[in-house]
């Protein structure tokens, strides 16, 4: 797949049926118990900060982002980041994360934080944040708690409950 084929763009509302339709593929319905979608269910993602990745017309892949403290700490949850699984391995999740970062990065936030298999997101810079330091709001296996610091330091301290920003909510 070249470059030419991919196309990252912004999550426009009329990708919500679309993605929704994609996540429930390729996570089931399992995916309503996660502590990640506890905090989704309270505060929308924000769609400036939210991809898609189309061949053509066909939506392959998605990432969204919503924005949540960490205590007293403002950061986004990102997830989930889903592609197609015949598209998989084909670095559009990859794409996908380099534009959901940067992007974060260029309008000034922080520290992104999410729930993922460490081998694949330390790539792109995502550490393990020691044990009991965080918590959400339901039970996580604290290995796949994951924070990127979009800025030296800014997770130097970070503890506490996580939870919806409603501060950064639209």
């Amino acid at each position: 797949m070249s470059d030419l084929d991919l196309i990252i763009a912004a999550e426009t509302a009329n990708d919500a049926q679309p993605i929704e339709r994609l996540v429930a593929r390729t996570f089931g319905p399992g995916r309503f118990v996660l502590s990640a979608y506890r905090l989704r269910e309270h505060v929308s993602h924000l769609l400036d900060l939210s991809f898609t990745a189309r061949i053509g017309t066909l939506l392959v892949g998605s990432v969204r982002q919503l924005p949540i403290c960490i205590g007293d700490t403002p950061a986004l949850l990102l997830g989930p980041l889903t592609v197609e699984p015949p598209f998989r391995s084909r670095g559009v999740g990859r794409k996908l994360l380099d534009r959901a970062i940067h992007d974060a990065r260029a309008k000034g936030h922080r520290l992104i934080l999410l729930v993922g298999d460490e081998p694949y997101y330390s790539r792109v810079g995502f550490k393990a944040i020691p044990k009991g330091d965080v918590t959400m709001p339901g039970p996580v296996d604290q290995k796949r708690l994951l924070v990127l610091e979009l800025v030296d330091g800014a997770a130097d301290g970070i503890a506490g409950a996580v939870r919806p920003d409603w501060n950064a909510a639209k």
